[in-house]
């Protein structure tokens, strides 16, 4: 078994118990899908001139990301060691790992062999992290278990690379469906002083399965299964420039592998299959190998 392939992805299966429950008042109120008209993508002609700097925004902070510009010509572009990938009018996306170091630097190098280096300070969050003072639960998977687990990780994996040249990394996301935050991205318990698993995404509860989700930006649905061990019905929907979102614990997929989605589209229903203490979304949000936070994609929900 390749430890490195398995251990990224099996924080995407550890999620939705989740690490700390927030406080609730009272029972979660059932809202509908966000329904909004979709962001429109810009055209090309919007695309402003090529300069001899970077020019990026977003979110510089741990489990942020940035959209920008490369230099005008660059004939590769890198977030620290990262190549990135950006389109013809010098267009990419990039994104900040949930534990990235508080500094990188955005560097292009260019066809005359010169090369433009940009500092990046990425800001520290102050994650939910509870320390309990009990042991943390000894032991590993079985191997009767890997011998189910072992092909959904590599499925999982594989549809994580594939490139599918969606344009969803433009947009600006909406909420695949409101309701009650029961899990935070990057929520973490401290078991006499060994961390346990961080939260990979984000749980929402709406307190009943069958709630319709939507899909929070355009893309290609590059996973639709289902009962699988611990997910449960799993959809992965790729936003192309190596940005992906996962959704867990369907209790209905109404989309399969190679469609192309919409966003705002009803993609799934809500449920508890898998393995879930009860009916909840968990959305989770990669690029490349970095996870990140849905809230800094969408803002507070409304």
């Amino acid at each position: 078994m390749n430890s490195a392939k398995v251990a990224p992805l099996l924080l995407l299966t550890t999620a939705c118990v989740p690490a700390v429950e927030p406080q609730s008042s009272g029972s979660a109120e059932v809202v509908q899908p966000v329904r909004v008209a979709p962001t429109p993508n810009p055209s090309p002609g919007a695309v402003p001139a090529r300069t001899a700097a970077f020019t990026f925004a977003g979110e510089l902070e741990q489990g942020g990301w940035i959209r920008g510009t490369v230099p005008g010509g660059t004939v590769e572009a890198l977030l620290g060691a990262e190549k990135l990938a950006f389109d013809a009018q010098g267009r990419f996306f990039a994104a900040f790992d949930r534990d990235a170091s508080p500094a990188t630097k955005l560097t292009a190098r260019l066809a005359d062999g010169r090369t433009i280096a940009t500092p990046l300070a990425i800001a520290p969050r102050d994650w939910e992290i509870e320390h309990v003072n009990i042991a943390r639960t000894p032991g590993g998977v079985s191997a009767t278990f890997m011998k189910i687990r072992q092909p959904e990780l590599d499925a999982i994996w594989n549809a994580r690379l594939k490139e599918t040249g969606a344009q969803g990394w433009r947009q600006t996301f909406i909420w695949p469906v409101t309701g009650r935050i029961s899990g935070r991205f990057g929520s973490q318990r401290i078991y006499r002083g060994e961390p346990g698993s961080y939260h990979s995404g984000i749980d929402i509860t709406t307190g009943t399965s069958g709630t319709p989700y939507v899909a929070p930006a355009d893309g290609v649905v590059v996973l639709a299964v289902s009962d699988y061990s611990l997910e449960g019905n799993l959809l992965i929907i790729d936003h192309g420039q190596g940005l992906n979102s996962a959704f867990l614990h369907s209790s209905r997929l109404y989309v399969q592998e190679g469609d192309r989605v919409t966003q705002g589209q009803h993609v799934g229903d809500i449920g508890s299959s898998g393995r879930a203490t009860g009916p909840h979304l968990h959305w989770s949000l990669k690029w490349r190998n970095a996870r990140l936070d849905p809230l800094l994609f969408t803002g507070p929900m409304h």
